[in-house]
């Protein structure tokens, strides 16, 4: 079985922990950090194994900006990760 990475971002709204995952915009949440990640991991592999029934899997990845090369998927390359501010009026 081939493996699919992923980023997780994990932040706290309220006093629930919410996991995205940017690439597929896919979100869950949990009462703890550590729910919050296996509830992400359910969702994604719920998320996988229904579009493989659907047969859009291929589509969605390219979409999502994977691609396969020599029959293994890579993530999209991360190129920066910064916060920035604007000002509201």
């Amino acid at each position: 079985m081939e493996n699919l990475q992923f980023t997780v971002r994990i932040f706290k709204e309220g006093r629930a922990f919410v996991a995205h995952v940017p690439e597929l915009d896919i979100s869950s949440c949990g009462d703890t950090e550590s729910e919050a990640r296996r509830n992400i991991r359910d969702a994604v592999s719920g998320f996988i194994e229904t579009a493989k029934e659907l047969g859009t899997l291929k589509e969605i990845l390219e979409e999502s900006g994977y691609r396969l090369e020599n029959g293994r998927w890579r993530e999209p390359e991360v190129v920066g990760v910064e916060q920035m501010h604007l000002g509201l009026e």
